[in-house]
């Protein structure tokens, strides 16, 4: 979780170096990676399978990277599983073989809110523990959220860097992951009504989908400029995206014309800071994102927590939390990268 000072964050970030070092493929360093069955000490099944919108996708690759640190430490039995690409249902199979399974929890970021839903209840009938992290289901498709930081905050963040590298007036677009992803939606809802109260010069032009794929989400940026030859800025709330929007400009006539900022990591991002495509962006600490749902599962499967407000529960090195409102758990504040700081962090 994002501490109160500079040096804390820098301290957070540094030490992710070490957890995805450490757990690197993630099974091997946990134990059986079949996923099914009881593991960790006594009763409890703590087989915890983290299901990601897509696999080989950095951020995930951080994120469960994170959750298999965590898992190490309680004793348990890491996996992942994933599609190859997003999509509404490309999850379900995924979640009925893990039911079959008998896994202890299941750890999802979900690529629709209300297409996984029967298959995660089947999960939950049986006794497996639901938790989701990154983007949420309907709440009663799960037991908890772990969400990484308010929608108002990721919004607001990315519209006053966009506001502030354009000089507060101009077109601008979104970039986004796929068109029923429940986070980017939320925040592009928000995105829109900040815009008009706080920057009426700023014009939202168009919203546009790389479906969380690299080439789609490069192909989308350089539509975006032909279609709009005097757009000053796009927002891409999104890593895949950003990256590939970075990738486009930097080699392309737009390079230090178009400002780009959204979500982004700093591996992915660096050499795009440093040499002048991207001046700033946003994101919140995947790794500690993933560790948290972790332990977010242990706590459900230990019947420490129910998922109902009010519920605290250990968070590990990221210390205590308590559930929000409908099932709800915040990580904290979004956290803003550039050239002066990029350099001191290492995910």
């Amino acid at each position: 979780m994002f501490g109160n000072t500079r040096k804390a964050r820098v301290g957070a970030f540094a030490a992710l170096a070490v957890s995805v070092a450490l757990v690197a493929t993630g099974c091997a360093e946990t134990g059986d990676d079949s996923g099914s069955g009881d593991a960790g000490s006594g009763d409890a099944n703590y087989a915890i399978t983290f299901l990601p919108k897509n696999l080989g996708n950095a951020y995930f690759d951080t994120s469960d990277a994170g959750g298999a640190d965590a898992i190490k430490e309680f004793g348990g039995t890491y996996a992942e599983v994933g599609p190859a690409e997003s999509g509404p249902d490309a999850q379900v199979s995924f979640i009925n073989t893990l039911t079959q399974q008998g896994v202890g929890g299941i750890v999802v970021s979900a690529n629709d809110p209300q297409a996984i839903c029967d298959a995660l209840n089947e999960a939950r009938d049986a006794g497996t523990k639901v938790v989701t992290f990154d983007s949420d289901t309907n709440p009663e498709c799960r037991d908890l959220f772990i969400n990484q930081a308010t929608a108002e905050g990721i919004a607001k963040v990315e519209v006053d860097l966009i506001a502030e590298q354009i000089g507060g007036a101009g077109k601008i677009a979104i970039l986004s992951s796929t068109p029923n992803a429940t986070n980017q939606n939320a925040w592009i809802e928000i995105m829109k009504t900040y815009l008009a109260s706080d920057y009426p010069d700023i014009e939202l032009v168009d919203t546009v989908y790389g479906t969380d794929d690299d080439q789609a989400s490069f192909d989308k940026t350089a539509a975006l400029l032909q279609t709009n030859p005097d757009l000053k800025g796009i927002i891409s709330p999104t890593t895949v995206g950003i990256t590939a929007a970075a990738r486009y400009l930097s080699t392309s006539e737009f390079k230090g014309k178009i400002a780009l900022t959204g979500l982004g990591t700093p591996n992915q991002m660096r050499d795009y800071v440093t040499d002048g495509t991207v001046t700033a962006f946003a994101l919140w600490n995947p790794a500690d994102l993933g560790y948290l749902a972790a332990y977010a599962a242990k706590a459900l499967i230990d019947g420490d927590i129910t998922g109902a407000e009010g519920d605290t529960f250990d968070g590990g090195k990221l210390g205590s939390f308590t559930v929000g409102e409908n099932g709800s758990v915040l990580l904290g504040d979004p956290f803003t990268f550039d050239k002066g700081n990029i350099g001191d962090f290492d995910f």
